[in-house]
């Protein structure tokens, strides 16, 4: 594979050395600050939107202390991930197939691929319903619209353009914290259950609890930060600062996250109404937010959408490029990568489909939270096993206190999901 950065010969060689000297190392390094923010902006999809709405309609602020505990979690995954990137010089999937044998690494591309298309069918729909909000029709009539533009931004931009748009869309996303505000919620209250964990065994708040694990850190995310930093190749200086942009943009993201689920809960919540469609979650704020509610609503729902859609596009397209060992990468032409292009065209295509049966977009937004959830432990334990193999990471292999919390995050993920499912199970046969 040709590394699209070292074809155009820009990136992080010069960048790693404009942080490298005297007084213009702080601007050099607030340049670098882009893709950590765009992977912590992309967790910020509208499968988040959704789960935080629906966590915050069903629990109210209950789980609002685990919204902050993502944030030690998600950075120690997304530096976990910036290391395998830069040290193997792969993406995730790509370092499984070269060292694991053929289960493993059919497994983790199943996975991926998998919760990639639900969720990108999902985040679809919902840009659809988006557009529905703010031109007053309805959503069905722009799902090939919406997912047309994602994909002709992804088939005719360079990476680097694909990226600066991303970093524009970012700022849409504050339309949340606006809108939690100006909901007036209970704050004595929101303090409390932000600060004292509160643990239940109830199955609405193990539901809730899985799909907000599964959102956060599903597999597109670190496995997106794995492709931008193999593909970028930085030095050992550019990777520290790749670190800190990790835990920024991980910031970001679990304050945006948290402040959606203070505003859901101080309305939806308190008043028990359900959120089955993107016109319940606006209407449910038209008493806050006037009559603007619809718009400030469909802006952050579109701004989300067109935030992740690409990136699910394109990590699919390198995790199934690296399993076939096809020409990749979006600074390759289209005719120099037919295959890698086909793979992207193709799951929108079918993600398209898939977003019209008719699932309200909330309800598919949600499950493919869920869905995320369930699966996550396999990417998490890929990831863990590729960081600690010193025949892939050499002496540089994760070790101490930053491999035994990410084996810890592993291990409570999975017991999460194991307990969803044995609810689920329980709950069928009862």
């Amino acid at each position: 594979m040709q590394k699209g950065k070292e074809q155009q010969g820009t990136g992080p060689e010069r960048r790693g050395n404009a942080v490298a000297h005297g007084p213009r190392r702080a601007v050099a390094t607030l340049r670098t600050l882009g893709p950590g923010l765009v992977a912590g902006a992309a967790d910020i999809d509208p499968t988040t939107v959704a789960t935080m709405a629906v966590v915050g309609a069903t629990t109210i602020y209950a789980l609002s202390w685990l919204a902050w505990l993502l944030f030690p979690i998600l950075a120690i995954v997304l530096v976990i991930a910036t290391r395998v990137g830069a040290i193997t010089g792969r993406n995730l999937q790509e370092a499984v197939k070269d060292r694991y044998g053929p289960v493993p690494q059919w497994v983790l591309l199943g996975s991926i691929v998998g919760v990639n298309v639900l969720t990108l069918a999902a985040d679809i729909h919902a840009g659809a319903a988006a557009l529905g909000l703010l031109f007053h029709r309805e959503s069905n009539w722009f799902l090939v619209l919406f997912g047309g533009a994602a994909l002709a931004l992804v088939l005719w931009g360079t990476y680097d353009e694909v990226e600066r748009v991303l970093k524009y869309v970012l700022l849409v996303l504050l339309a949340y914290p606006i809108a939690a505000v100006l909901a007036h919620p209970y704050w004595s209250r929101v303090l409390r259950d932000t600060f004292i964990p509160h643990f239940s065994m109830n199955r609405e708040y193990v539901t809730g609890a899985v799909a907000m694990l599964g959102t956060a850190i599903t597999g597109y995310v670190y496995v997106w930060q794995t492709v931008q930093i193999a593909e970028e190749q930085p030095s050992e200086g550019l990777r520290k600062t790749r670190q800190l942009d990790a835990i920024v943009g991980t910031f970001f993201s679990v304050a945006i996250i948290w402040f959606i689920l203070i505003a859901t809960g101080a309305t939806l919540g308190v008043q028990h109404r359900p959120v089955d469609t993107a016109e319940d979650a606006a209407q449910a704020l038209a008493p806050v937010a006037g009559s603007y509610a619809s718009s400030v609503f469909g802006v952050g729902l579109l701004g989300s959408a067109l935030i992740a859609v690409p990136v699910l596009m394109i990590t699919t397209g390198y995790v199934v490029g690296g399993q076939l060992d096809v020409r990749r990468g979006l600074s390759e032409p289209i005719r120099n990568a037919p295959a890698f292009y086909g793979v992207i065209t193709a799951s929108t295509v079918l993600a398209v489909l898939l977003s019209a049966i008719g699932i309200s977009p909330i309800r598919l937004l949600f499950l493919a939270s869920i869905v995320a959830g369930v699966a996550t432990p396999i990417g998490l334990t890929a990831l863990m096993l590729v960081t600690s193999d010193r025949r892939l990471m050499g002496d540089r292999a994760v070790s101490g206190p930053l491999r035994v919390a990410g084996w810890g995050i592993t291990a409570i993920v999975t017991f999460l999901s194991l307990l969803y499912l044995a609810q689920q199970i329980t709950a069928g046969g009862s």
